[in-house]
Order: C-alpha cells, then sequence, then structure tokens
C-alpha cells in the first residue's frame, strides 16, 4: 500500500467473526485496528468516564437515557456539547470526532458503531459487512464460551443484533445489514476468516487500483 491513507469499516453480525476478520486485515494490511479501542480514545479525549462509553456503546439513546440522571462521572475535562453538560447525542457526537481523527492520522480498520457513515465523505473508505447464518454464529459463541446452549446463543445473537440495528439505523439515513448500505458484503459462514480476509485484501487492492 501507499502512504495515501485509507479506511475499511466492518460492519458485523454478532458472532459472524467480523472482529476476529477485521483484526486479520487490520494486520495483514499493517493498519491500526479500532474496535473497543475506541471508546478508551474517546473517553480520553472528551473527558467522560469511559464506562458511560461502554453501557452506551452501539445503543441508541433511549436505551441509555436513564443513565444521566445518576452518577455521569464527569472529571474536570467534561465533554460538553455546547454549555450542557452530557446528552443523549454526546456520546455519540464523542465517539464520532474520535473517529474522523484516527482516519486523518493514518489508514485503520474501524469495527462497528456505524463507522462506514460517520467517514462516508472520506476519500478512500471501503466498507464491509460480515454476515452468517444462525447455526454459524451460533458455533463460533458457543466456541468462545460466551452461552452454554445453542438457545441461549441464539437469543443471544438475536439480541446483539437488534442492538445493532436500531443503533445503526437511528444515527443514519440507511439501513444495517442492507448489502446496498455497503460496498462489500460477505458471507463469513461459507469461507474460513482467512479466506474472508484475503476476498476483502484482494477487493481492498482492486479499489485502492493496486
Amino acid at each position: 500500500m501507499d502512504n495515501e491513507k485509507y479506511v475499511i469499516t466492518i460492519g458485523r453480525q454478532y458472532g459472524s467473526g467480523g472482529r476476529e476478520i477485521g483484526k486479520m486485515l487490520a494486520d495483514a494490511l499493517g493498519i491500526q485496528y479500532y474496535d473497543k479501542e475506541l471508546l478508551t480514545e474517546a473517553a480520553k479525549s472528551s473527558g467522560v468516564n469511559q464506562e458511560l462509553f461502554e453501557a452506551a456503546d452501539e445503543r441508541t439513546p433511549s436505551f441509555f437515557s436513564n443513565l444521566w440522571s445518576f452518577n455521569l462521572g464527569f472529571n474536570s475535562g467534561a465533554y460538553l456539547l455546547g454549555n450542557t453538560p452530557l446528552s443523549d447525542d454526546s456520546i455519540y457526537a464523542a465517539q464520532c470526532n474520535v473517529m474522523k481523527d484516527l482516519a486523518e492520522r493514518s489508514s485503520c480498520v474501524i469495527v462497528g458503531r456505524s463507522a462506514d457513515y460517520v467517514l462516508r465523505n472520506h476519500p478512500r473508505l471501503i466498507s464491509i459487512f460480515i454476515h452468517a447464518s444462525v447455526e454459524s454464529k451460533v458455533r463460533r459463541i458457543m466456541g468462545r464460551n460466551d452461552c452454554n446452549t445453542e438457545n441461549e446463543a441464539k437469543a443471544l445473537a438475536a439480541k446483539k443484533d437488534k442492538l445493532r440495528s436500531s443503533y445503526y439505523n437511528f444515527y443514519t439515513d440507511k439501513t444495517w445489514g442492507d448489502a446496498a448500505s455497503y460496498d462489500l458484503s460477505i458471507d463469513s459462514s461459507k469461507l474460513t476468516s482467512q479466506q474472508v480476509c484475503k476476498i476483502i485484501i484482494d477487493y481492498v487492492n482492486m479499489r485502492l487500483g493496486k
């Protein structure tokens, strides 16, 4: 890759391996990787307790607005929206600012959090969505010991995907998981993670004229 910065965003269904594929992709390309790291960066830059970013992560304001009436975790550099302390959209705004700043610094892979929409004006943005069959997601979820039974794994996957969908659809004018919303959509249950990674790298190289 040359010195022109580019960004790869990874939208993913829960249990599809999107995080693993994103990290594998970043390592193979020699670029930065951001997933939960975004929350740490946003907390540092805004001065808001990181626990609030974690509680609000990929959830719509209606889900976590009840948190604001409790301890907001402000420090002396607390994030403000205008002159008003933390509002429903402040967490999202802080996270968006961090994503834009990271994309300007260097090439990177960013997982989730509507990054494809936030960075839609980036001249070298490549947006990917990873999905998988229910059976494949259940196997992956149980394989990492997130659940004890298949039914629990199915329920967890459905719950997480509903939260991610609601979050994405709330903050963007696109539809989460709809192939038309992304440059490339891949079913990870048909291939190994390594094969999916290779396909994405080939696509990235073609998009960047390599």
